[in-house]
């Protein structure tokens, strides 16, 4: 497609799927009590879509994600590493609340901002690009007459308690199988995931249908994130064959009267938009269901980075890839708040089934694949050892914390 699909296709960026039946995803197993199933497809080589089904409550999200000039994309939706943040605070945020009522602790206002780093270093022609992830900064706004050990043990055990910390803390190795012009062949480095490949999620996408009524209040576009120190990164430069920079997103979190979450995403570097998320957890968590749950933001967000490194990659080594589409299972506990489990939360690795269609040979097919694992922010987040850098204020601004890079 030409062009830009994202807006041609008259679709709402973000809508909650009326016939999830009818799309065919099928329903991964439910290991832990939290499964996701999330199918991905490219509408152009940054523009891509996906269908997130929520094993525990039934709900399906079509969601879509573009880059902006940074990566020649046309900034049409947010950027994939804003939906890992926007999942995270808000997962955080439902943790915090649920754990301050069960402890009976009030709080009359809360804010919290959320800063996701990440590094890229080295060369794709030479194969040695590499993505990583560092420990995020966590800071807690509240206002409350808690004492300040009791809030800060709070937010910690809000943290442990949120579904992400499975993939956070301790190492994660995603599992592949790989498809390649409709056969399935051999993994190169990529771990398999032991079993034969699922079917491929193909032109289901089209069978998604809205639920009537106005999705567009989801996701909002804003003006450009003000640039900072470190806000070195612009148009093309995430295309450039050797990389050693910095990438940092920001997320502040609030809880609108309504009583959905509110996340303003910043992109620092490489330097983009500001997006404006709405998040919500079904009726059997305790919410509405007016909007994506956090679990599925965190899932759409490593598959659409994911997605966003075979493009990019395909295009620095100038190789033919004319399609490619994933089916993605994610496996949580809930959470160990607003879940009721009173546990950490946990996870098993990921488990991603690969279909590319290109003009190249098998071993092309491995080692994009390889490429893409290696330089995934997210699946690097996944197999590395994480923590949360936490900071509490006692007063909740208005106003956007100076943005500095990650010690």
């Amino acid at each position: 497609m030409a062009g830009n699909p994202i807006v041609e296709s008259g679709k709402p960026l973000f809508f909650k799927v009326a016939n999830p039946g009818d799309v065919g995803l099928g329903t991964p197993d439910n290991r832990l009590g939290l499964p996701l199933r999330l199918a991905v497809r490219s509408l152009s080589v940054m523009q891509k879509e996906a269908l997130v089904y929520n094993g525990q409550t039934g709900a399906m999200w079509r969601l879509a994600s573009d880059e902006g000039k940074y990566l020649a994309g046309m900034d049409a939706a947010p950027c994939p590493l804003s939906f890992l943040t926007t999942g995270m605070v808000c997962s955080y945020m439902e943790e915090l609340t649920a754990l301050a009522r069960q402890r009976e602790i009030v709080i009359r206002d809360v804010r919290l901002v959320q800063d996701n780093y990440y590094t890229m270093q080295g060369s794709a022609l030479r194969g040695t690009m590499v993505g990583g992830a560092r420990d995020i900064n966590l800071e807690v706004e509240i206002d409350t007459d808690a004492d300040e050990a009791t809030v800060r043990q709070l937010v910690l055990d809000a943290v442990a308690a949120s579904p992400l910390n499975g993939l956070m803390r301790g190492v994660k190795e995603s599992l592949f199988t790989l498809s390649h012009n409709g056969h399935e062949i051999e993994n190169g480095q990529a771990k398999h995931v032991g079993v034969p490949s699922l079917p491929d999620p193909g032109d289901t996408f089209d069978a998604a249908q809205p639920v009537a009524g106005d999705w567009s209040h989801l996701i909002v576009r804003g003006g450009t994130t003000p640039a900072a120190a470190h806000s070195v990164t612009h148009a093309g430069g995430s295309l450039t064959d050797h990389q050693d920079r910095l990438l940092h997103v920001r997320g502040i979190c609030t809880v609108r009267p309504d009583g959905m979450k509110e996340v303003q995403q910043l992109l620092y570097n490489p330097h983009g938009s500001i997006f404006t998320y709405l998040c919500d957890e079904a009726p059997e968590n305790g919410g509405q269901g007016r909007a994506p749950d956090a679990a599925s933001y965190i899932a759409a967000g490593i598959g659409f980075c994911f997605m966003t490194q075979f493009g990019r990659y395909a295009k620095i080594v100038k190789k033919d890839l004319f399609d490619y589409r994933i089916l993605q299972d994610a496996h949580f506990s809930p959470g160990g708040a607003s879940g009721g489990t009173g546990q950490p939360g946990a996870a098993d690795p990921l488990e991603t089934h690969v279909y590319l269609q290109t003009g190249e040979d098998d071993d092309f097919a491995r080692t994009i694949l390889d490429m893409s694992e290696r330089t995934c922010f997210l699946h690097a987040f996944c197999r590395t050892d994480l923590k949360a850098k936490v900071r509490v204020s006692r007063t909740v601004s208005d106003a956007i914390p100076e943005a500095r890079p990650a010690a």
